[in-house]
Formats: structure tokens, C-alpha cells, sequence
């Protein structure tokens, strides 16, 4: 069974989350999203909905077989944990894959990092829009 890992921080899930999420569970027989928890999320703008409500809601989404809270002091810990064969990054995501390679090789883990640049265009198609429409009125 071919496990794939897709990560992110889920907030105000729109037909962009689901669009990268449909092609990630193309690559593989099981879906697992790992949701980033609050706290490593400061020095960034904040969520608009906590990491528990994320968690459910991506729970909930058609393409994911399972969500999880990622570690708030080891984003490889999770990793280790499932040992996938594929992690996803959606293209909106700044991680360099070459990093998260080198990381993953310190840890005797050989998932290949593909990006996924599966997008829809749309006023309302991700967080930040909805964010700024919600706050314009």
C-alpha cells in the first residue's frame, strides 16, 4: 500500500484545498494530511479556526483517509511515525524540496517530495481572499 503525506494548515478550506488534495490521493492508496499545529505557526498570520476544528474538518474531506496534529517542536516526527512512500507540497507551500529530501535522509526515511501545482482560479479561492473579502464587507 502506497501511503502519501500531505501537509498544510487548512484554514477556511476552499475548492483549492480540495483540488490539492484530490491530486495527492491520485498518487497513492492511502491519504494522510497532517494538519500544523498553532503553535508553529507564530510569526505567521495566525488561523482563523484552531488546530482541532481543522483537524475535523479535514477529517471529514472525501479524498483523506486520515488527518493527524503535526508535532509542535518536530515536523519529522509525524513523518517518522507514518513512513510514507510520497509527501506532497502544494505550490503555495515555501518549503524547498531538496531541504525537506536532505531531512528526511538524516532520519533514514526515503519518501520522494513531489510538488503538486494543482491550482484553481477563483475570487475566493484561498484562505487569504476569503480573509479579505470577509473583512472589506
Amino acid at each position: 500500500m502506497k501511503k502519501v503525506i500531505a501537509t498544510g494548515v487548512f484554514d477556511l478550506i476552499h475548492p483549492g484545498h480540495i483540488a490539492f488534495l484530490e491530486e495527492a490521493k491520485k498518487l497513492g492508496d492511502r491519504l494522510i494530511v497532517i494538519i500544523a499545529r498553532d503553535a508553529t505557526l507564530e510569526g505567521r498570520k495566525k488561523p482563523c479556526i484552531g488546530e482541532e476544528q481543522r483537524l475535523a474538518v479535514v477529517s471529514a474531506l472525501k479524498p483523506v483517509d486520515e488527518a493527524v496534529l503535526g508535532d509542535a517542536g518536530d515536523i519529522y516526527k509525524p513523518i517518522e511515525e507514518i513512513n510514507p512512500d510520497i509527501i506532497v507540497l502544494g505550490r503555495n507551500q515555501h518549503f524547498s524540496e531538496k531541504e525537506i529530501t536532505a531531512g528526511l535522509a538524516k532520519r533514514g526515511l526515503k519518501a520522494k517530495v513531489v510538488r503538486i501545482d494543482a491550482h484553481l482560479e477563483g475570487e475566493l479561492f484561498s484562505s487569504s481572499r476569503i480573509i479579505a473579502k470577509i473583512r472589506k464587507g
